[in-house]
């Protein structure tokens, strides 16, 4: 055992001593905020510069009175659809709407020309400047009063709860949708950095022969279990680092900007300008949907998804870690290794896929479930579904089966260890790779 520590210890060292760790581990809790927030802001700026689009309309009806918004500044012309399309090509309008004689009930035949294909945004927003007008003489043509109608409109909150026999707790789908995908994500994106980390560590040291000296005092197994766990505690280093640091930096940001005291600010000035003040701080206070929301957020179970996350992670890493050391240990380069990666990435992705396909539609139906327990997709899935409220015997389970899992996944890819990482210029394929397993000792 002191062995396999030696090992663990070294990979550790000398991952974390690297400067590409201590740069990663620093600026991507930095970097990520600022691209995200440097996109929003460039896209907000260019929005509000680029103005109102010019939008040209041929309207053969004269019924709809189709006005200028934010978003299109409107031009009506009286030309044929020929001359019309001819004066737009010329023009430097965004495009030209033609809107032939409509029958209400069935308004067909209206057509968008552009000289770019517009993006679907842009297209959803004119559809929606026509049919509000439509909407418009459907009124008048079914004698309907537009202010009853507004009435008939009926808006419904779904109050979803949790119930058991013991007791009774607020849910949010929302918030479980978010978490499921945001921990579900980090678990493929970690799935395929860090595992592809072993890769390239177990061919730099086949390629430099270091690993000739390392395995005549240790056998192959150990070492590859050595360095995949040494990468794993690598990465949940880096996690955990990344988590303290944006954690930290939400806080000072809030306490150095003042949010919180501004926020108090604003509402107490709001309620002592008025004459029930004290009134409406009550109002605040009882708001059920203010309640609501707090009820909702206190009851996400922040450990259990915690713990869940942390033995999904090194869980599921050692179950691919174990097989990306195998293919690193059977072929000279990288590029040789293409041909092994398929197989490997193939379940990580149908994970990531029936996590948003399956679980965010029905987190408890019967794709759900499976996917959540096979060994080879549950890290995601099963992460997917934990905001959901998961029973503990299925969560059991899908645990149970996954330490099986990354069991015979080491026991499988120590047999190709044990004689790839000592072959070179051999010619690999599949049928090598079998060979190499059925092997005795």
């Amino acid at each position: 055992m002191n062995k396999i520590f030696l090992i663990i210890q070294r990979e550790f060292l000398s991952k974390v001593k690297k400067r590409s760790f201590l740069l990663a581990t620093l600026l991507v809790p930095l970097l990520f905020p600022a691209v995200i927030g440097g996109l929003a802001y460039f896209a907000i700026s260019e929005k509000q510069n680029a103005g109102p689009r010019n939008l040209i309309i041929i309207d053969k009806n004269d019924s709809l009175n189709i006005k200028s918004n934010d978003d299109f500044k409107v031009s009506f012309i009286e030309e044929s659809l020929e001359d019309g399309i001819n004066i737009f090509n010329e023009s430097e309008s965004f495009g030209l709407l033609f809107i032939p004689e409509l029958d209400i009930d069935n308004p067909e035949g209206i057509v968008l020309y552009t000289k770019t294909t517009p993006g679907p945004a842009v297209v959803n927003s004119i559809e929606s400047l026509v049919e509000r007008h439509v909407k418009d003489q459907k009124l008048i043509k079914y004698a309907v009063d537009k202010e009853t109608l507004n009435k008939l409109n009926t808006s419904i909150a779904l109050d979803t709860r949790i119930s058991n026999q013991e007791n009774e707790q607020s849910s949010s789908s929302g918030i479980a949708s978010a978490i499921g995908y945001i921990t579900g994500f980090l678990i493929y994106l970690f799935l395929f950095v860090y595992g592809g980390q072993v890769m390239q560590g177990v061919i730099e040291e086949k390629n430099s022969k270091i690993v000739e000296i390392i395995v005549s005092t240790v056998k192959p197994f150990l070492f590859m279990l050595g360095k995949v766990v040494g990468v794993a505690s690598v990465g949940l280093l880096q996690i955990i680092i990344w988590i303290t640091i944006m954690g930290s930096i939400y806080g000072i940001a809030g306490a150095y900007l003042g949010l919180n005291e501004v926020r108090e600010a604003q509402i107490e000035q709001v309620t002592e300008s008025l004459d029930n003040g004290e009134e409406v701080r009550e109002s605040f206070a009882d708001n059920p949907k203010i309640q609501k929301a707090y009820e909702q957020i206190s009851n996400i179970p922040v450990v259990s998804i915690i713990i869940s996350f942390v033995i999904y992670f090194i869980g599921g890493y050692l179950l691919y870690g174990a097989l990306f050391a195998a293919v690193g240990s059977a072929v000279d380069t990288p590029a040789d290794a293409q041909q092994f990666m398929m197989p490997i990435m193939l379940p990580i992705i149908v994970g990531f896929f029936g996590m948003s396909m399956f679980v965010f539609d029905d987190p408890s139906g019967t794709m759900s479930f499976w996917l959540s327990m096979i060994p080879f997709t549950s890290p995601i899935v099963m992460m997917g579904r934990i905001g959901f409220g998961v029973p503990l015997w299925e969560l059991a389970l899908s645990i149970t089966l996954l330490i099986a899992g990354f069991i015979f996944t080491i026991w499988l890819a120590g047999r190709i260890y044990r004689v790839g990482i000592l072959m070179h210029g051999t010619k690999v394929n599949y049928k090598v790779l079998a060979k190499w397993f059925m092997m005795k000792n």
